[in-house]
């Protein structure tokens, strides 16, 4: 995923936000979700992390995408 992909995204998971953003292995994003670094929410069982609080901690701009009707 780049990051141009994970910024059009409401959410992306653990991994993909810790290689995308912060360029961290599965281990170490897991970790720093865990230790609060990255937002997370919980999703039917899923761990998930926004991407606009990430975005706008980093100073990127998120892409809204309009969902199809």
């Amino acid at each position: 995923m780049t990051l141009t992909e994970a910024l059009s995204r409401a959410t992306v998971s653990v991994p993909e936000a810790g290689k995308v953003f912060y360029d961290l292995g599965r281990n170490a994003s897991y970790d720093a979700a865990k230790r609060g670094d990255m937002p997370t929410v919980t999703i039917g069982g899923k761990i998930r992390v926004p991407v606009a609080p990430v975005a706008i901690k980093l100073g990127l701009q998120v892409t809204a995408v309009r969902a199809a009707a």
